[in-house]
């Protein structure tokens, strides 16, 4: 991420914001009488924070007889349960939120999702980033499966008490400069945990995806072909070099030990998305003001960005689509960003004052409404093949092997390329 933030017109901004405003829901209003009442239960399946807490009391009230469900899952779990749901034909939430890293597996089955575009959602393609607008839509163009929730552009968070303590500098700024490339990363973990006796890093795999995420191809290139030997191969190298440095804590991400090492201080640094901002705030309320938001190693990036999507299975699917149109208008955008930091799909709302002059105090007032947005508007994503949520699980279990010493590092890539190959076929 540069440090000469720029942003967009405001005049142009509020435009295509009023624009966006003034689009009304366009799916038809029922009700199933077996909720009996006329009352609608909707259930939103998710990860992480969504930031839809808030939003669900604020839309229940504008809407008396719909009911909605929050249920937050791991990551992987979700996905897959969403997999079986679609293939057994039943039991899929009314909304299912899908992650960038596997939505090329779930719209090639358009079929089993409600063609948006039926409902209208066509308005919305010139309100969000081109890029973002495509990963939901068929390879045929006839089927946008999902309305784009959040971009992951990347960026490092680090602990300034911590990099105090081990004689490091804390403006962003200076530590920005203390590693431009991934190689001076490692060579700054090693001072640290030299100078400190601790971990650098959170995981292995939480330093392989950021690494990943800004090569040229990914695990797969456009015609599905699994391609270890390029952008796959330089994450891992560079992954396998940290962990044998010493830099990783080894926690895994979402679980409970990795939740306590945010506040018990067991690393000291973790790649950014901007998603992440609101997990580390929730989880570790009590470090406020000791975080800070720099640069990330080798520049530019992209992980992960979310969609939400209405599986044709529910009972509910206009009412379903009516709540997913309300969550993607600026006004909930906006305050989603601000909340937990998940970064709008939607780049006119970059240069609205609520966002482009928002400093997150929790990370010690970084402008993060000039960060992130900076980092979105430059990003040129990766293809992310029908395989590649399962072939990145194959890989992180390896690494993950690597760092409980069940696996010896020179042997790892032969074994993360025969998982990656066996991933793929299944």
């Amino acid at each position: 991420m540069k440090r000469s933030w720029t942003h967009w017109a405001r005049a142009a901004a509020a435009g295509a914001v009023g624009l966006m405003m003034v689009a009304g829901c366009s799916g038809k209003s029922t009700t199933d009488s077996a909720d009996g009442g006329g009352q609608v239960t909707l259930k939103i399946n998710f990860w992480g924070d969504f930031g839809l807490q808030d939003l669900k009391v604020k839309y229940e009230a504008e809407h008396p007889n719909v009911k909605i469900q929050l249920n937050s899952g791991e990551y992987n779990a979700q996905h897959e349960d969403l997999q079986k749901k679609l293939v057994a034909g039943s039991g899929a939430a009314d909304i299912a939120a899908i992650d960038e890293g596997f939505m090329v597996q779930f719209r090639s089955q358009s079929d089993k999702f409600v063609n948006l575009l039926d409902k209208g959602a066509g308005s919305y393609e010139s309100k969000y980033l081109p890029w973002k607008w495509k990963q939901s839509l068929s390879a045929d163009g006839k089927t946008q499966i999902g309305l784009g929730t959040d971009v992951g552009g990347l960026a490092m968070c680090y602990r300034t008490d911590l990099f105090k303590a081990a004689g490091l500098p804390t403006e962003r700024d200076q530590v920005s400069a203390l590693w431009p490339t991934w190689d001076k990363f490692i060579e700054v973990g090693q001072r640290y945990t030299g100078q400190t006796n601790k971990k650098f890093l959170d995981s292995g795999t939480n330093l392989f995806n950021p690494i990943l995420g800004q090569q040229q191809v990914g695990f797969y290139n456009e015609q599905e072909q699994l391609q270890m030997e390029g952008g796959p191969k330089v994450a891992f190298d560079y992954t396998i070099k940290a962990i044998q440095a010493g830099l990783s804590a080894n926690l895994a991400s979402f679980q409970a030990d990795w939740d306590k090492g945010f506040t018990a201080g067991s690393f000291a640094v973790l790649a950014c998305p901007a998603w992440m901002l609101g997990h580390i705030k929730d989880t570790a309320p009590g470090t406020e003001g000791k975080w800070d938001i720099a640069a990330v190693p080798g520049g530019g990036g992209n992980w992960g960005g979310s969609f939400l999507t209405v599986p044709k299975q529910g009972k509910h699917v206009d009412e379903a689509y009516k709540l997913v149109e309300w969550l993607v208008q600026p006004a909930q955008q906006i305050e989603i960003f601000k909340k937990v930091g998940n970064l709008p799909s939607q780049p006119a709302l970059y240069a609205d004052p609520a966002i482009a002059e928002f400093k997150n105090p929790f990370f010690t007032d970084a402008p993060v409404g000039q960060i992130f947005p900076k980092m979105a508007q430059g990003l040129t994503p990766q293809y992310l093949g029908k395989k590649n949520g399962p072939t990145r699980v194959a890989v992180e279990n390896v690494i993950t092997r690597v760092q409980n010493k069940t696996l010896k590092p020179d042997a790892a890539w032969a074994e993360a390329v025969k998982e990656a190959e066996k991933a793929g076929t299944s």
